[in-house]
């Protein structure tokens, strides 16, 4: 046994590396294969999730509300006293055997000073409040911008969702369109040995097959490319690993043209946006105009200034208050404060016209929304009329062509117009999908 084991070692190290390397590697074939993760469903609803948490210019509209809350804190603390603590050390050099400081803005050579000041800053004109109002009309302002971006980031998504399905659907169809064509080109090869038909026939199913490829590569690389832009906008790292839930004939039904008009002049978002614009503009010509008005400072300090860091000097408290107050009179600022004034009220003209412009553009949105949303559902049972009307057409000319009483261009028209149908049909959907979306950037969701 053991010289049969050092022969069968010989012969193996004796065989050529060629052999050798064709042998199979039973440790790689024994090693655990990781099974690739099942890709994610995802819904139309899923997709707009996942685009407003990393869709950039959404989340840029997101991080502008949250400044301008903080901005309306800020204006409010403005508002209200504030309260600050000094504790603080002041060495002088003194007069020779005295202890009289050789600077007279010092008050002693050792002095100590541990106290809590409570300070408040009124403006006697509009400036505070205006200042407060003008933040709050900003936060109004980004909080209506973001929802434009909101409502803009539903439509670009509503456009690369059903946009993939689309794409989806046509490469389904261009297979299928290949596949007919094949068959054609079976029938037309048949009938020509038989001494049937004609070798034009066979040339034109020829054509028609290699067309019928060229339309699938075509359909499978647009499948990808709406695949791979859909990716980019839903993952925060780039993931192809998933599908998509074709609801495309779930569509919302269509308002009638008042409840969306009604809906409109409540929750257009881009004339509350103006409007909030326009609230800004004239709070900011009240804050200019403050810069007319006096203000006033008024502070309160409780603690210790003295030359000793304790409570009690002997039988002295050292603790003790003392307030003041300040009004600062403008008296002379070479036309700036007028010159400030001057550009508020620009800017609030300027937005005054912007908010007139908006309110006609609403006007002509809506209706030309609703129209193009009311045109696509219009043509969706006619769509699907002509995909049902060509699939049949293509049936009865295969029989016909069959029967010898069609030509093969006929039934290559027939194929035509039956990928035409289908394609026309889905992209209709689409359409009627991204309507929706749009006309729902005025009204809401509905």
């Amino acid at each position: 046994m053991r010289f049969k084991s050092v022969l069968a070692c010989a012969c193996l190290f004796a065989l050529p590396t060629a052999c050798l390397a064709q042998m199979p590697n039973s440790l790689a074939q024994a090693a655990p294969q990781t099974a690739p993760a099942s890709p994610l469903t995802i819904t139309l609803q899923d997709a707009i999730n996942r685009a407003r948490a990393n869709e950039p210019q959404f989340r840029a509209a997101v991080t502008q509300a949250g400044i301008a809350r903080q901005d309306v804190v800020q204006a409010r603390a403005a508002l209200l006293p504030s309260v600050n603590s000094t504790t603080e050390y002041l060495y002088t050099q003194g007069g020779t055997g005295t202890e009289i400081p050789r600077f007279i803005a010092n008050n002693a050579v050792h002095e100590y000073i541990a106290q809590g000041n409570a300070h408040q800053e009124l403006s006697i004109g509009p400036g505070s409040v205006a200042e407060y109002r003008r933040s709050t009309a900003a936060l109004a302002l980004a909080r209506a911008q973001q929802e434009i971006a909101s409502r803009g980031l539903v439509v670009t998504v509503v456009q690369n969702f059903y946009g993939m399905i689309v794409a989806q659907r046509a490469y389904a169809n261009a297979q299928q369109a290949e596949g007919e064509a094949q068959r054609f080109l079976n029938i037309t090869q048949q009938r020509e040995r038989a001494g049937d038909v004609a070798h034009a026939d066979v040339l034109r199913a020829q054509i028609q097959h290699n067309t019928a490829q060229q339309n699938l590569q075509e359909a499978q690389l647009a499948m990808n490319r709406a695949r791979l832009n859909l990716a980019v906008l839903l993952f925060p790292s780039f993931n192809e690993n998933f599908n998509v839930v074709d609801d495309l004939e779930l569509a919302p039904p269509l308002p009638t043209a008042e409840e969306a008009q009604r809906m409109a002049a409540q929750n257009n978002a881009e004339l509350h946006a103006t409007l909030a614009a326009l609230q800004v503009a004239r709070q900011e010509v009240q804050t200019a105009w403050a810069g007319h008005f006096p203000t006033l400072s008024l502070d309160v300090w409780y603690g210790i200034d003295t030359t000793h860091f304790a409570t009690y000097t002997g039988n002295l408290r050292n603790v003790g208050y003392s307030a003041a107050a300040t009004l600062n009179l403008p008296v002379f600022s070479w036309g700036a404060t007028q010159s400030r004034v001057k550009q508020a009220q620009l800017r609030r003209t300027q937005a005054e016209v912007e908010l007139s412009a908006a309110q006609r553009a609403a006007i002509a949105n809506l209706r030309s929304f609703y129209a193009e949303a009311q045109t696509a559902r219009a043509q969706l049972d006619v769509l699907r009329q002509s995909a049902d009307l060509a699939a049949e057409s293509l049936r009865l000319t295969n029989l016909r062509y069959s029967a010898g009483e069609a030509t093969a261009l006929e039934v290559v028209d027939a194929e035509n117009t039956l990928v035409q149908a289908r394609d026309a049909y889905g992209q209709g959907e689409a359409r009627y999908r991204v309507a929706i979306a749009t006309l729902q950037t005025l009204t809401g969701t509905f």
